[in-house]
């Protein structure tokens, strides 16, 4: 009988929030606080940050200065800088910024595909391939490269069609893989998954791409994003997506709330023994600002609370 793999003593928070919490906030933040907030995340230990997305200022006027934040952050070493790209143009407009990584995103049903991107996943895949052509003329003709992912949506469900079954998500991972993507990131858009789907998943995919960094985003819509974080851990995922104060959301996808909370996830590993890299009470300190620079509330957990190590002070049971 063989033996479980062991699950890893060590793992890789990738922040989401200026992207993927920003996308769907009514208050425009300004770039100059944009600029501040990912600066301070940089200080926290995190290894990637996302920091924008060079999609149309139409489609998402929130991130529509999308040049000017990356251009107007201070590069830290060891800190990736990461960016969404929804097409060609983009593409272009992030690789004159000299990002670390582009992130391209698809999905794994029809529906979602075209009522988000308006494109089959066949058609993603085509647009992937030119992109890619894109990057690989940057590296042939100036020696630079850029670390591509692609981004996998609905790849736990769909709130259109319902279930996607995994040979269907196997089959787009292979697709993308072929192509020449480096890196898969596994999404539950919508909060659909559940703890042992996700861990049925991931040993499928890390069984058949053990060299792809697969990376595994989740939504805490129904309350399961750090249970189905710690699924993927056990199947032996490393990296994980995450949003400071649980912020985000799709804005194509009825009922999907923010992302898995950054300190909440932090917090959860640390607890463990499960070494993030991340100095969780300074990033708790960036979390307290985050109400001010969104003007609201956020879902997050810990910041709250305070960490489980928090002790008090004994009432006085002879008053």
């Amino acid at each position: 009988m063989s033996q479980p793999t062991p699950c890893p003593n060590q793992v890789e928070i990738n922040e989401v929030a200026p992207r993927d919490g920003l996308q769907i906030e009514a208050r425009f933040v300004p770039t100059e606080e944009k600029i501040r907030w990912i600066d301070a995340l940089s200080t926290t230990g995190l290894r990637r940050i996302e920091a924008t997305s060079f999609t149309s200022p139409k489609a998402i006027p929130s991130l529509r200065d999308a040049a000017e934040v990356v251009n107007g952050i201070q590069r830290r070493e060891g800190v990736d800088i990461t960016v969404l790209v929804p097409n060609v143009k983009g593409t272009e407009r992030a690789l004159a910024c000299q990002v670390d990584e582009i992130n391209l995103v698809m999905s794994a049903s029809n529906s979602h595909g075209l009522a988000n991107l308006r494109m089959t996943p066949e058609q993603s895949l085509e647009q992937f391939a030119a992109i890619l052509d894109v990057c690989n003329r940057l590296e042939a003709t100036q020696g630079s490269s850029v670390f591509i992912n692609a981004s996998l949506s609905t790849a736990f469900g769909c709130p259109f069609e319902g279930e996607v079954p995994d040979a269907r998500v196997m089959e787009l991972v292979e697709q993308l893989i072929g192509l020449g993507i480096q890196g898969i990131t596994l999404c539950d858009t919508t909060g659909m998954a559940n703890p042992a789907q996700v861990k049925h998943l991931c040993e499928a995919v890390l069984e058949r791409w053990p060299e792809t960094p697969f990376t595994l985003h989740f939504h805490n819509t129904r309350g399961m994003g750090l249970a189905n974080a710690l699924a993927a851990w056990q199947a032996g995922i490393t990296r994980f997506d995450a949003s400071l104060g649980g912020l985000g959301g799709c804005p194509f996808a009825p009922g999907a709330s923010g992302n898995v909370c950054t300190e909440d996830l932090v917090h959860m590993f640390e607890a463990m023994g499960v070494a993030t890299g991340v100095d969780l009470d300074v990033l708790l300190e960036v979390a307290t600002t985050l109400p001010d620079l969104i003007g609201h509330d956020v879902p997050g957990q810990v910041v709250k609370a305070g960490k489980a190590t928090r002790r008090y002070a004994m009432p006085d049971i002879h008053a």
